[in-house]
């Protein structure tokens, strides 16, 4: 096998860079500290062929390196949008990967991600028929899995304050680059429909890959989508005295916003997705579900960013957003 430097890729632009979207100020009886700041790098082609950057927002225990690698070392979704000309933000949710974490003033951290819940999400026993695009060994013990469950580690124990904790960075993220459209993946999701519900006219547009659903779910052991499709507080229209109210009820921060909801043909998500489509229709948005077999490809499960036809996953994506960028 080849050494990683040898992998057919691409040449990283010289436009690239990185920066901080800071978090507070506390007070410590060590002295003053700073909690839950986001890092965000980014990278842009040498002239945009596209109006709108976009913000890849990972998933759960994940990072992130979700968006720039695979688990057999390939260019992952980012340097693909960028080949398609796009200015592409990559975000590190406060907590995860170079966004530092401390309990003590992010405040306790959820249990580590094991093994069993990384190949139970991904590469689930009872999809292994379908799922033929991840091509890579599926059995704890292997390379390819310990390549997988690398980059996973804790949550906050508190999903709401961890979601907010997100949309507030993000949400300051869009103050400096301006309007965009967030890219989601799994629970990542959430974070999309609060910082639209923080920065309704910076969000053009969500593609939520694979999100965390349906409605007031709860997943043990991490939490529950108490407000419909967010653990955190969401605006609604007439406002909600009750969690349970969300439902039916306009968000002005979805209304009339294009999303794309992506799943794979291998996906548990994909059964709920229509009811998460249903949910954002209902709070106003221009929801559609996005069902990669509809458009060819197959195969796919949870990790569709990063399975052996990554990419050919993200091509629809691509040709989605360009349809919503005029809007």
């Amino acid at each position: 096998m080849a050494a990683p430097h040898e992998f057919p890729g691409r040449e990283i632009t010289i436009r690239r860079g990185q920066f901080w979207i800071p978090g507070e100020r506390v007070a410590t009886p060590g002295g003053t500290v700073q909690r839950a700041p986001m890092f965000v790098q980014w990278e842009a082609p040498p002239e945009h062929a596209h109006p709108l950057p976009l913000v890849l927002v990972h998933g759960g225990g994940g990072q992130g390196t979700d968006w720039t690698g695979t688990p057999d070392g390939r260019p992952g979704w980012a340097t693909r949008l960028v080949e398609a000309g796009f200015a592409v933000y990559v975000v590190d949710r406060c907590g995860h990967g170079r966004s530092p974490y401390h309990p003590d003033v992010v405040g306790p951290m959820g249990a580590q991600f094991p093994y069993e819940a990384a190949t139970a999400l991904f590469l689930p026993d009872d999809a292994r028929g379908e799922q033929t695009q991840w091509t890579l060994q599926r059995e704890i013990g292997s390379a390819d899995v310990d390549q997988l469950v690398s980059p996973m580690g804790p949550l906050p124990a508190d999903l709401a304050e961890s979601q907010r904790l997100d949309a507030d960075r993000l949400a300051r993220l869009l103050d400096v680059i301006g309007r965009a459209v967030l890219v989601t993946h799994s629970a990542g999701g959430p974070v999309g429909w609060l910082a639209a519900n923080a920065r309704p006219d910076q969000v053009a547009a969500i593609v939520a890959i694979e999100p965390m659903g349906p409605a007031y779910a709860e997943f043990p052991g991490l939490g529950t989508l108490t407000w419909g499709l967010t653990s955190a507080k969401i605006t609604c229209d007439p406002p909600a005295q009750r969690p349970e109210d969300v439902a039916g009820r306009r968000i002005p921060g979805l209304a009339d916003k294009p999303v794309a909801v992506v799943t794979g043909g291998a996906s548990a998500f994909a059964g709920f997705a229509p009811q998460v489509v249903e949910f954002l229709q209902a709070a106003g948005a221009r929801a559609e579900h996005l069902h990669l077999p509809d458009h060819g490809i197959t195969g796919n499960g949870h990790a569709l960013i990063f399975e052996a036809n990554s990419d050919e996953t993200v091509k629809p994506v691509i040709d989605w957003i360009r349809t919503v960028e005029g809007d």
